[in-house]
Order: structure tokens, then sequence, then C-alpha cells
């Protein structure tokens, strides 16, 4: 097992969004998430969301929000951030990579030692 943290940041253009267009990228990230979750093997160990204490689009260290799991392999984790250029955003032609980035860093879990 890789265990992998994906890093998201939400764009400007999704800040820049009208309120009442916001919902079609809620609903395409509600499918990227779905989606990672129930690919073969992948367990999710746990979500982190700043957006309480992080207001507005971010570039890079600290992300938006955050998915920490464990993916069978290197491939599978490339599969997971593929989804953004893959799953549309409402009726249009758009992509949800237009309105976030991912970042995988990869490595091994690492186990605390009971002293």
């Amino acid at each position: 097992m890789i265990r992998t943290l994906l890093c998201f940041n939400n764009h400007p253009t999704f800040f820049s969004l009208p309120f009442d267009q916001i919902g079609p990228v809620w609903t395409a990230t509600q499918q990227l998430m779905s989606g990672i979750d129930k690919m073969e093997g992948v367990t999710i160990v746990g979500t982190f969301d700043d957006d309480q204490t992080l207001v507005g689009a971010t570039q890079g260290f600290p992300y938006t929000w955050y998915i920490l799991a464990d993916f069978p392999t290197r491939e599978d984790v490339q599969a997971a951030c593929n989804l953004l250029r893959t799953i549309v955003v409402g009726e249009g032609n758009d992509r949800l990579w237009k309105y976030m980035t991912v970042e995988a860093r990869m490595g091994r879990a690492l186990e605390i030692p009971q002293l």
C-alpha cells in the first residue's frame, strides 16, 4: 500500500462564481470524493477541510482540503488525480480541474512506537 495525501486547492475561478452557480462545482467535487472512495483497494484514512479558517483561493501550501488514503499502486493514485480531468461540471463543457488542482504526496505509513 502507498499512503497518499491528496492536497486540493480551490482556484480563483471557483471563488469568482456567483454564489448561485457554485452548486454544480460542489456536485462535481462530491463525485470526485465518491469516485476515490469507490476505487478498488483504496482505503480513505481521513479527510481535512480548512474552509473555516482559510478563506479564498490557494496556490500551494496551505491547501484548502485533503484526503489521506492508502492506494494499492502508484497508477491508482494517478487515476484518482485524473478524475479532475474527467469529471464534468454541470451541463457545460468544463471539467473539475478548472476549479481546483490536486497534488499527491506519496510515502509510507509511519508506525508510532508504543513506549
